[in-house]
């Protein structure tokens, strides 16, 4: 198997490395309800998607209480 003749300096690969970015997060706003939300994903604010209600959300008396006690 062919190897390396030389190492490769930190620089080079720092450099080779600096073009991989994270992109960012797609968001849409939910038809139903106004919030953004992720494109092509069930709305967690209303349950609503693609016109149809598919989940019921969770009030705020049915939600497990917090742990930050």
């Amino acid at each position: 198997m062919a190897l390396p003749k030389r190492r490769k300096s930190a620089a080079r690969v720092r450099t080779r490395r600096a073009n991989w970015k994270a992109a960012p997060v797609a968001k849409t706003t939910c038809s139903h309800c106004g919030v953004a939300s992720v494109p092509h994903r069930v709305c967690m604010a209303c349950g609503y998607y693609n016109g149809r209600q598919i989940l019921t959300p969770r009030s705020k008396a049915t939600q497990l209480p917090d742990s930050g006690e």
